[in-house]
């Protein structure tokens, strides 16, 4: 599996609302044997990971994949986070770490274990249940790429870099409600019948996806979407752009004409499937036929819970990361994705052609077809200038220079 296979969910016309676009998903049938539910935290997070290391943002719910098809406990999943929570008292940016010893805010911090874990039932077997972080596991991957950092102890690399690797590494992202116009566009959203999911953009570029196996889930966790995490690219385009064309239809009265509701009816659904159309060979392009690198997290009943990263391709295209789970045949249950900045694409870009390198930055200007000058200068611009040797390097630019 490489690609994200949307069968079975058909697109429906836009809603808009100023910059913000939302098209709904709808299935003709949900998907048997698989419900999702959430548990409200509504705080600060540290997530204990596997090698001693803390993911710390953040954590306003966790969702509960339930595959035996049962339908969630009375009251579970009902209770709801008051909107406009801040952290600390500065600005609407959120931050999301991996890691580090612990959190740092001046805040109650909850503890929890593992981006996701099966939950076992009153014999302490284990269940058919599966709590995950929805987007956290996804966020946590992205972070967690070449978080070891050098694998050989070359000179130009900190004794900091060799030891604990991109340790502490932190990204920024926004809260949901802090995305202008976002807030009002998920409250006056008109959910269509079947619905089981939504495209978002935002000055019609795409910000995330989120996808759920049943009509009942999604009218569930539609609130959800405001506290969910989104990049520094969708709050610019929220905050800069202007309104988007709303979905119109034009149906003329040409040869043949319309002449009965049932020729109406047609032409409206012929508008329908052309505008269906268009959206799936344009606007949602990048996210279906990007190649994807998919880490299988955790096996539930007949269904895989995956998160992936894009190639992290230079050249402007928009890349996705985030989480899924199919059934058997790969087809998507539940999706959820995080659109990453032009800044973290050339980050996660650096990082693996470094890995790929072996850290020595000679080589990694050597295929990168640049000069050392200009890797140093890159790993500077992705933030990671701390960890290089500053005394080492400054001698290697030297000699570059002399010669």
């Amino acid at each position: 599996m490489t690609r994200i296979d949307l069968t079975g969910l058909d697109v429906r016309p836009a809603q808009v609302w100023g910059g913000v676009r939302l098209v709904p998903l709808v299935r003709s049938e949900p998907v048997p044997g698989l419900r999702l539910h959430r548990e409200v935290y509504g705080g600060l997070g540290a997530v204990d990971l596997t090698d001693r290391t803390t993911y710390t943002s953040y954590v306003p719910h966790g969702f509960v994949a339930d595959w035996t098809g049962a339908e969630p406990a009375p009251g579970a999943g009902r209770e709801s986070a008051a909107y406009g929570t801040r952290l600390g008292g500065g600005g609407g940016g959120e931050r999301g770490g991996g890691g580090h010893d612990g959190a740092t805010d001046r805040m109650p911090v909850r503890r929890i274990h593992r981006m996701a874990k099966r939950r076992r039932d009153k014999e302490g077997r284990a269940g058919s249940r599966l709590r995950f972080l929805p987007l956290h596991l996804a966020l946590e991957g992205y972070l967690a790429l070449h978080f070891g950092g050098p694998s050989i102890v070359w000179d130009e690399w900190s004794r900091e870099a060799v030891r604990h690797g991109l340790s502490p590494r932190a990204e920024a992202a926004y809260a949901g409600w802090s995305v202008p116009g976002l807030t009002e566009a998920l409250r006056i959203f008109e959910v269509h019948p079947g619905q089981c999911g939504l495209l978002l953009y935002v000055a019609d570029a795409l910000a995330a996806a989120f996808v759920v196996p049943h009509p009942d889930d999604y009218r569930l966790l539609h609130p959800t979407l405001v506290e969910d995490l989104y990049g520094e690219l969708v709050h610019q385009y929220a905050y800069y752009g202007g309104p988007v064309p709303e979905f119109t239809a034009r149906i003329r009265d040409g040869a043949g004409g319309i002449r009965t509701l049932a020729d109406l009816r047609a032409a409206a659904r012929e508008q329908e499937r052309a505008w269906a159309a268009a959206h799936d060979g344009i606007m949602a392009r990048d996210l279906l036929e990007t190649s994807y690198a998919f880490e299988r997290v955790h096996r539930a009943g007949p269904f895989d819970l995956h998160r992936f990263l894009p190639p992290f391709e230079r050249g402007g295209r928009e890349q996705h990361i985030g989480e899924l789970i199919t059934d058997r045949k790969g087809r998507t249950a539940y999706l959820k994705t995080f659109r990453v900045s032009e800044n973290q694409i050339r980050k996660g870009y650096l990082l693996r052609r470094l890995a790929d390198c072996d850290w020595h930055l000679g080589r990694t200007a050597e295929a990168l077809g640049t000069s050392y000058t200009e890797v140093v200068r890159r790993i500077g611009s992705a933030g990671l200038d701390t960890l290089l040797n500053a005394h080492v390097v400054a001698q290697r630019l030297r000699e570059d220079r002399e010669s």
